[in-house]
């Protein structure tokens, strides 16, 4: 079970959204990462079979995707980053009706609705109409509809968006699980969603893939590239003209900001056993 991606690329008038992009997605999860507008939806729009690319192949086992057609579509998961629900349905009528859209028989519909209705924890509210749901609990319907039909590759753009801390661990721990046979592409800009779930990361930027490694390649790739400096909430808005600035911490000394670069100031704190994929990524896209 493999996606070959070689040489993608995608133009949007004289914008570049994909500029030869290559990828290989198996089993497991692939974290795709990148700010808004890097061509992380692009790249799912072609993976999903919805917007021509302009240049380049996409092989699923072998077999060009636009020719598997239907086929290939039935293999789908997608969960988009747009909330594009039916207000009137309940999410077990949105449920009931999306596995009929996907063919599947009915009493499997019901036993995988009513499980996934429980994952998601939306089953109290089953027979609550969506257009009264909050943001969150749409994402949640989104990704159960994503899930049905016990897909083979599963394609999440920002699935988490809006889910509390709670939820946002409970999603993320059942994908990782449902993983374990499936391809799965899971897209956002939140580091924290996966860095304990990906088997590997893929960064993005202006189109371009700019790093690709697995979560532990990645950090011991960023020795002595990282570092803490004193600092005060007035000084912060000054470090950041001058270095490729992280988060704050609170530390018992006092306040201190996290910096990456080649280069690191004289009176920065090295930081070694407390490397994390925040820093990869801020050092691989954010450093500008």
């Amino acid at each position: 079970m493999e996606i070959r991606i070689s040489h993608l690329t995608k133009r949007f008038g004289d914008k570049t959204a994909l500029d030869d992009v290559s990828l290989t997605l198996d089993a497991g999860v692939h974290a795709l990462l990148g700010p808004n507008g890097a061509g992380k939806s692009t790249l799912i729009n072609i993976l999903t079979d919805s917007i021509e690319r302009d240049k380049g192949e996409v092989l699923y086992n072998d077999y060009e995707i636009t020719s598997l057609g239907a086929k290939y579509r039935e293999l789908l998961g997608y969960m988009p980053q747009q909330q594009r629900l039916y207000d009137n349905y309940t999410a077990e009528e949105f449920l009931k009706y999306m596995a009929a859209v996907k063919g599947i028989a009915p009493a499997r519909a019901r036993e995988q609705i009513a499980e996934l209705l429980k994952v998601v924890n939306l089953w109290e509210v089953r027979r609550k109409k969506v257009g009264g749901f909050s943001g969150g609990m749409k994402q949640r319907v989104l990704l159960a509809q994503a899930l049905l039909g016990e897909p083979r590759i599963l394609i999440l753009d920002e699935p988490t968006a809006g889910l509390d801390p709670s939820e946002r661990i409970n999603i993320r721990n059942y994908i990782a699980t449902v993983a374990q046979k499936m391809i799965v592409l899971f897209a956002t800009h939140v580091v924290s969603d996966i860095e304990c779930i990906a088997k590997d990361v893929i960064m993005i930027r202006d189109g371009r893939i700019c790093k690709t490694g697995t979560p532990m390649e990645l950090i011991d790739g960023m020795q002595g590239k990282v570092g803490e400096l004193p600092c005060k909430l007035e000084d912060l808005e000054q470090l950041q003209t001058k270095y490729c600035v992280g988060n704050v911490y609170q530390r018992r000394e006092g306040l201190r900001v996290r910096i990456v670069g080649d280069e690191l100031p004289e009176e920065a704190l090295p930081v070694k056993d407390s490397i994390d994929l925040e820093d990869v990524y801020m050092y691989h896209v954010m450093n500008s």
